[in-house]
């Protein structure tokens, strides 16, 4: 590991690098410049917002760079390594959407099919009218941001469902929205017959190798499982909540995310069916401003400007009804573009992104929910500075 570092947060340990299996480094200067340009940009932004824990993993043309900073259990003084599970908030909507496609390329759905086609429980409300790409793109009709409070368990949910109209036409809008996407992955199950963990382990963890990745952390992995730490500083978990594995239920390490990276940029082996789950969910569907909605993932023409990921990562993004523009046909895959999501938890923040023209791949995930502008802000400048972007 490397040194240890004075820092205004307090003591945080430098990045130490790993180099991944697909190729050996052949110039070590190269990878002493990455470890200095990652410790550079992450050590300020530790400090300032106070993160205590910290995991980057970057692939670069199938090499993988791992570095960790600080802790991931302050009490313990226990230390961020490679095996740390971080919780991945809303990055866990891309492992739901690549359930979906993975439904869809073996032919048990279809993101064209209305909602309730697949739940008769649903069959006489506004889900006759909404598609399973609607509740995916987060253009359903306004579904809110959360649940209401009242509802507790899957019956009060159906419930929910069924009473709930939209507040302008499917395909017009898009509010971001976890009863939206989780809705979809609750559908997906249903269509497949098992439960979402057996689903995901069977077509996305053990085909792409990801050993650890949890929804609810084995007795066996609870030392690695970091605490997050609020606004005042305490130690936090996620609380259980409706459809949260689906929409933001996932703890994994940094590596597991960079793999399942790396096989969105064409650097695994995978059947037909996995690499057309994984396609769909990078397809462009809406416009909604600079920003094209896929199916969890979120893209921009590349090279992209700062300012226009700030904007497609803004509160005003999440939180407020954005028109939407569907995209007919839709936008196929793109190579020259970066693809990305945030995800946070109230003790927990991460950043995904990847260029697949460039071969390159960030994940960056936290032990505290800090602004998303810093996180895109620390990304975009490793990115721009790695690949020599303008």
């Amino acid at each position: 590991m490397g040194k240890m570092l004075a820092a205004n947060s307090g003591l945080i340990m430098t990045g130490s690098l790993v180099i991944g299996s697909f190729a050996w480094a052949s110039d070590a200067t190269e990878n002493a410049d990455i470890e200095a340009l990652v410790n550079d940009t992450i050590a300020p932004l530790m400090a300032e917002h106070r993160i205590p824990g910290m995991t980057v993993a970057v692939s670069i043309g199938g090499q993988q760079h791992y570095f960790n900073y600080g802790e991931a259990d302050q009490e313990a003084g226990t230390p961020v390594t490679d095996e740390t599970l971080f919780e991945l908030g809303s990055i866990s909507k891309i492992f739901t959407a690549a359930l979906t496609g993975y439904a869809q390329s073996s032919g048990a759905l279809s993101l064209s099919d209305p909602a309730s086609q697949y739940l008769p429980a649903l069959e006489g409300s506004a889900f006759d009218e909404i598609t399973l790409l609607e509740l995916g793109t987060y253009t359903a009709g306004e579904l809110p941001l959360q649940f209401p409070d009242a509802v507790q368990n899957e019956e009060q949910m159906l419930d929910y469902y069924r009473q709930w109209q939209p507040e302008s036409p499917p395909g017009s809008h898009r509010l971001y929205s976890n009863p939206s996407i989780g809705l979809l992955g609750y559908l997906t199950t249903q269509r497949l017959g098992k439960s979402y963990e057996t689903l995901m382990e069977e077509a996305l963890f053990a085909p792409l190798g990801l050993e650890h990745s949890y929804f609810q952390v084995p007795e066996a992995q609870q030392a690695h499982y970091a605490y997050g730490y609020s606004k005042e500083d305490e130690p936090i978990r996620v609380n259980p909540g409706m459809l949260d594995a689906q929409a933001y239920g996932l703890k994994s390490t940094a590596a597991d995310v960079l793999t399942f990276v790396e096989a969105h940029m064409g650097l695994a082996e995978l059947d037909e069916s996995l690499s057309q789950a994984l396609a769909a969910t990078r397809t462009g569907y809406f416009g909604v401003g600079n920003m094209t909605q896929g199916l969890g993932w979120e893209s921009y023409a590349y090279p992209v400007a700062l300012d226009q990921l700030l904007a497609g990562n803004s509160l005003e993004m999440i939180l407020q009804p954005n028109p939407a523009n569907r995209l007919a046909p839709p936008l196929a895959p793109r190579q020259e573009a970066l693809y990305n999501k945030t995800g946070s938890t109230n003790g927990f923040g991460g950043y995904v992104a990847f260029v697949p023209s460039e071969q390159i791949g960030i994940v960056m995930l936290a032990n505290r929910n800090y602004p998303n502008q810093a996180r895109i802000e620390a990304a975009h400048h490793l990115l721009t500075a790695l690949t020599d972007a303008p």
